[in-house]
């Protein structure tokens, strides 16, 4: 008998279909993100981030790593590595020479960072200079709620942890803009341009010193109220990291609440999904890692970045006291670049092919390369690795959705596949599409949050 049009369609052709299909998933994607906003909440930082992984792997009985000691299968460990990245694995029943199963994530995200002297005093209000990380459009930190995350090191050696703008009763901080009646001259500027580097100066004080004879009465009154709360003066503010991001609280988007709205979605959502398939698995054939790694959004840089050797270092220790080869090792492994991409947005329809894009609420987005024109920069997985991956996830009926970031000519993006890649480890981009990336308000389906979880667990288990 011949084929229907609708038959040979079903058979033939690949249409995205949305990621959840009945209420019992639909409800497990809505439990499993109420967890995911309080890990949100808890860190907004990469050094808080990695301090909350830290807490949920001593919970769940992980044990600090002892280089040089030899663990049993099903034994638990994690490296803090200076305090902003964490490594966390489950030694397999398998030999290391048959290779690890990596899962590695980014935990730090665009922000403003405060300037070595950044306090001054202009106009009777006093204001922190800002450098800004990453690639953020820098007109959307205007005019909103911005808290104060970090730690500065006073001259005797003391830390001090300064977190203010998140608690209920807080001041918050802003960058202050033009006001329409006054803005002929900005409104000519070019939209990357309409608040510039140099503008984005947080407003953080008002009230001047009593004392009429300071030259600086504000900021002088500013560094006394620094310094009574956390003991520092001006100059400890040469040896802090201090970092300016949105007040906000993770909420819930949408009259159905099917998505995520909030601060630093890229990359915590696939860190998030990767650690919690890293605690769950029990008794994995190979040894499974878990990589929360820092400064991605830079280019994977200085020793907290992947485009160091932290990571293959952890693993060679590990080979050496299991007396295994860790070139094979490496060879054997395959690793999962566990970061966003972007959204279909219909708004802004023209900066998508709209077959090749990734669709808020059809499952997990695998990429099988990144990079920019022509692939620049790209670290390009093998059509061998891209059947593995997906037999896998279609067996365990994990929504999967494959794409691109945007047309071809207009721009594209990095991950830290290249830097795995370099070591002869088969690396694939893999994660949850995102809506407004880079924002200070980025926005996720919960659906997918939930599907980038399972396509995690269900790789690990390999």
């Amino acid at each position: 008998m011949m084929e229907s049009a609708k038959q040979l369609e079903e058979r033939l052709l690949y249409t995205r279909e949305y990621a959840v299909q009945d209420e019992q998933t639909n409800e497990k994607a809505h439990v499993f993100c109420e967890d995911y906003k309080q890990f949100l909440n808890q860190g907004k930082t990469e050094r808080e981030v990695a301090k909350v992984c830290e807490e949920r792997l001593l919970a769940a009985g992980y044990k600090a790593f002892e280089p040089g000691r030899r663990y049993q299968p099903g034994e638990k460990i994690y490296l803090l590595h200076r305090e902003k990245c964490v490594i966390a694995a489950t030694i397999g029943s398998v030999d290391m020479e048959r290779g690890f199963r990596l899962n590695a994530a980014h935990i730090d995200s665009p922000r403003l960072d405060l300037r070595p002297m950044p306090l001054f005093e202009n106009g009777g209000m006093a204001f922190f200079r800002t450098h800004y990380y990453g690639g953020i459009r820098k007109y959307q930190w205007g005019t909103i709620p911005l808290a104060i995350h970090g730690v500065a090191y006073l001259e005797n050696g003391r830390q001090v942890v300064i977190n203010v703008g998140e608690e209920e009763g807080d001041p918050v901080f802003c960058i202050t803009d033009l006001l329409p009646h006054l803005s002929a001259k900005q409104n000519e500027r070019k939209l990357p341009d309409g608040i510039k580097g140099e503008e984005l100066n947080i407003l953080i004080g008002s009230e001047p010193i009593p004392d009429p004879e300071a030259k600086k009465r504000v900021k002088l009154n500013t560094m006394l109220l620094l310094n009574e709360k956390y003991g520092i003066t001006e100059k400890d503010l040469v040896r802090a990291e201090i970092e300016i991001v949105p007040a906000q609280k993770a909420r819930d988007v949408g009259f159905d609440r099917a998505m995520v709205g909030a601060y630093g979605q890229d990359d915590r959502v696939d860190a998030y999904g990767a650690l919690m398939a890293e605690i769950r698995v029990q008794d994995p054939i190979h040894t499974t890692v878990c990589i929360l790694t820092d400064k991605e959004e830079i280019g994977s840089e200085g020793v907290t970045g992947l485009n160091s050797m932290y990571l293959f270092q952890f693993l060679r220790q590990l080979c050496v006291a299991h007396g295994a080869d860790d070139i094979l090792a490496f060879q054997n492994s395959i690793c999962l670049s566990a970061d966003v991409t972007a959204a279909y947005d219909p708004t802004w329809a023209d900066a998508f092919e709209a077959d090749n894009a990734t669709y808020a609420g059809k499952g997990v987005a695998i990429m099988k390369y990144t990079g920019a024109r022509g692939k620049s920069a790209a670290s390009d997985a093998s059509a061998e690795l891209l059947a593995w991956l997906t037999k896998i996830l279609d067996e365990q009926k994990v929504a999967w959705q494959v794409g691109e970031l945007g047309k071809v000519d207009l721009g594209g993006g990095g991950t830290v596949a290249k830097y795995v890649a370099y070591h002869n480890i088969p690396t694939i981009d893999i994660g949850v599409p995102v809506l407004s990336m880079h924002s200070p308000f980025e926005v996720v389906s919960k659906a997918d949050v939930y599907m980038a979880y399972k396509a995690f667990e269900a790789f690990i288990r390999q």
